[in-house]
């Protein structure tokens, strides 16, 4: 395999855990954003029980929508159907949204929110694997997807740029090292290729690379 088929199948394999991480975090986040809104515009105050039952010397309440409320009378938390389905929305005193539990047709999120109702936690499952996003203050982030593939991790700057990409598929580690500007300044992995005959061809041993910051390669081993 030549330098620059190694550096493609590496940057295809980082690219992919990219994607995976950022459709499973995002998905967390505009749920989160949603379930806010409808509790700031006043959608789900209203708890319908349409069935109340005894069981075995228990009540039993069914029903679309509770709310919980503190001492005050001020909303804390809010366990709500929507058309996705099934949601628990937690709230602090002072009335930012600052966790939400739901599951919908893809599968089971949770979002965690700092003082200010910004979200900073997000942790996402579906058919095709889990994601877990970290987001700080400044704007950098930490993202990892677990998917069929294996695990990826990507740590992203304060301007939404990947700055080290790290995945593992089938045993083969994968990490890359970039400047402020995306480019890959050191790659370290080992190969794969596939003969004419369609047999998988695996190469062990590691290679690393370095670039210059127009991409051209400065050195590589082996």
């Amino acid at each position: 395999m030549t330098t620059e088929e190694r550096l493609e199948k590496l940057e295809l394999e980082l690219a992919r855990t990219k994607r995976n991480s950022r459709r499973l975090i995002l998905g967390g986040m505009g749920l989160f954003l949603g379930l806010s809104a409808l509790l700031v515009a006043g959608r789900t105050t209203t708890s319908t029980v349409y069935a109340q039952e005894k069981t075995n010397d228990k009540t039993v309440i069914r029903a679309n929508a509770f709310i919980l409320l503190d001492e005050q009378g001020r909303e804390r938390g809010a366990l709500s159907m929507y058309s996705f389905g099934p949601a628990l929305t937690l709230l602090d005193e002072k009335n930012k949204t600052r966790a939400v539990l739901s599951v919908g047709k893809e599968g089971p999120n949770l979002s965690l929110a700092d003082e200010k109702g910004k979200p900073r936690v997000f942790l996402a499952m579906d058919e095709k694997g889990m994601g877990l996003g970290m987001f700080a203050e400044q704007g950098n982030s930490l993202t990892l997807a677990v998917i069929k593939d294996g695990p990826g991790l990507n740590l992203v700057d304060e301007n939404g740029g990947i700055r080290v990409a790290l995945c593992l598929d089938k045993d083969r580690p994968m990490l890359d090292l970039r400047d402020e500007n995306g480019k890959s300044r050191a790659v370290l992995g080992s190969g794969r290729t596939t003969a004419p005959d369609g047999k998988i061809i695996s190469y062990p041993e590691s290679s690393l690379l370095l670039f210059g910051p127009e991409g051209k390669i400065i050195w590589q081993a082996p």
